[in-house]
């Protein structure tokens, strides 16, 4: 089993992983495309790195192979992961690919789709605790009994951060006059491989953390000089999930990265989206987390060539409903009205008609007559509408109200709830 590792990688290390990586099967280079869209919304030139088109759908195999490669040529043929999803992935196929045998402890809570394709590049997994902290203390526990076994972390060694610092050659390489590059953060080994190569080719170029909020830990511990690791996460972004850095990662962070962002869940969602409409690209939050932040007013990016990173693309389709509800809620294109009306025939049909002739359509409508505040005869409508946006959304609860209901927007109604507590 490996110890942790404090020392720092060097741009020859990144140079050498770079070499290794010759294997178009196993690692292929990403393209970079420009996006107008996301220009015009910036006030820059965006050019998306697209590592989520990449063979598991993230960049993880990068560090994966690297490490694994090496290993395998000093007679390793045994490999002992944790991993929430695409490190998982990585380490799959880096070993299938290298004849070796490979186990991943992954979190209960893994999204299914992650777990099946960890399994179908040739890995053993089992499932294990809530959260990623839990995985990884039990693999490395699995390690520690296993002489035989290497264990791969993460992020936490030398020889995957200089795998993932391939991308930064790559960057540089493809658009040497980008002057922001844009890296999500979990536990930080991918900004600092990038950060490592791209300073060394680029000194003036910036490079920009961003982190989920609710599972922010680089600035407190660049404050206090050393790893913060939370208790526990909450962000969709679960690729970004880690809850903690790492000594090496963190001295590098600190070497080498200029600015720390952070997003929340909703500008992750709406970045996801945005993704969708404008870009034509399906990412899983860690991905849109970089978009986010150049969409932030936290984020100075006018006039500029910037790069955000588009990480992973392995979005569960729950959690792409989940964000979808979600951003479509905020932009009053799914709308939850409760309107109150005398219980009696005819009712709903003429509420229904007011909706419909506006164009809306009525996604689902429901009677609620067992609620406190009600007088008896009374009743509760409630509609979800899909509408085509806020302008729309208000007529037609103005004429709802112009035909003497009593009506409340009640997906507004939580989201102003949620922002006052």
């Amino acid at each position: 089993m490996s110890e942790p590792q404090e020392t720092l990688i060097e741009y020859e290390d990144i140079k050498r992983a770079n070499e290794r990586l010759d294997d178009e099967t196993v690692v292929k280079r990403t393209p970079i495309e420009q996006s107008t869209s996301l220009g015009e919304f910036v006030g820059g030139d965006v050019y998306l790195k697209m590592e989520h088109l990449q063979w598991t759908g993230s960049f993880k195999t990068r560090g994966a192979y690297n490490k694994i490669k090496q290993d395998v040529e000093r007679g390793i043929d045994k490999f002992i992961a944790a991993s929430a999803g695409n490190h998982a992935q990585g380490v799959a196929l880096a070993a299938t690919k290298c004849d070796a045998n490979s186990t991943i402890v992954m979190p209960k809570t893994a999204p299914q789709a992650k777990v099946d394709a960890t399994r179908k590049y040739g890995a053993t997994v089992e499932l294990v605790g809530q959260d990623f902290q839990d995985a990884m203390e039990y693999a490395q526990n699995q390690a520690a009994q296993n002489a035989a076994a290497e264990f791969v972390h993460a992020y936490d060694d030398c020889d995957i951060v200089a795998g993932q610092g391939t991308l930064g050659i790559e960057i540089y390489e493809d658009c040497p006059d980008v002057d922001t590059v844009v890296v999500p953060i979990g536990g930080g080994g991918l900004i600092s491989g990038i950060s490592t190569a791209i300073k060394q080719l680029s000194p003036d170029t910036r490079i920009v953390g961003v982190q989920a909020v609710g599972a922010e830990t680089v600035h407190e511990s660049l404050d206090k000089g050393v790893p913060v690791t939370l208790d526990e996460v909450d962000t969709i972004a679960d690729g970004i999930a880690t809850g903690g850095i790492s000594s090496l990662t963190l001295n590098l962070i600190k070497e080498h990265v200029d600015e720390i962002v952070t997003v929340t869940d909703s500008e992750i969602s709406r970045a996801i989206l945005l993704l969708l409409e404008r870009a034509k690209q399906v990412v899983e939050g860690a991905a849109a987390a970089s978009v986010a932040a150049i969409l932030s007013d936290d984020l100075d990016v006018r006039d500029e060539t910037v790069m955000p990173l588009l990480c992973g693309g392995n979005l569960d389709m729950t959690m792409l409903q989940t964000v979808l509800i979600h951003a479509l809620t905020e932009r009053e294109q799914l709308l939850q009205l409760r309107v109150r009306i005398e219980d009696t025939a005819g009712k709903m049909e003429k509420v229904s008609g007011v909706i419909a002739s506006h164009g809306a359509n009525i996604r689902t409508v429901r009677h609620d007559r067992s609620v406190d505040n009600l007088a008896i005869g009374e009743a509760y409508l409630v509609f979800e509408v899909e509408t085509s946006g806020m302008e729309q959304s208000r007529s037609i609860v103005e004429s709802i109200q112009a035909e003497g209901y009593a009506v409340e927007e009640m997906n507004r109604k939580r989201a102003q709830q949620g922002k006052a507590l």
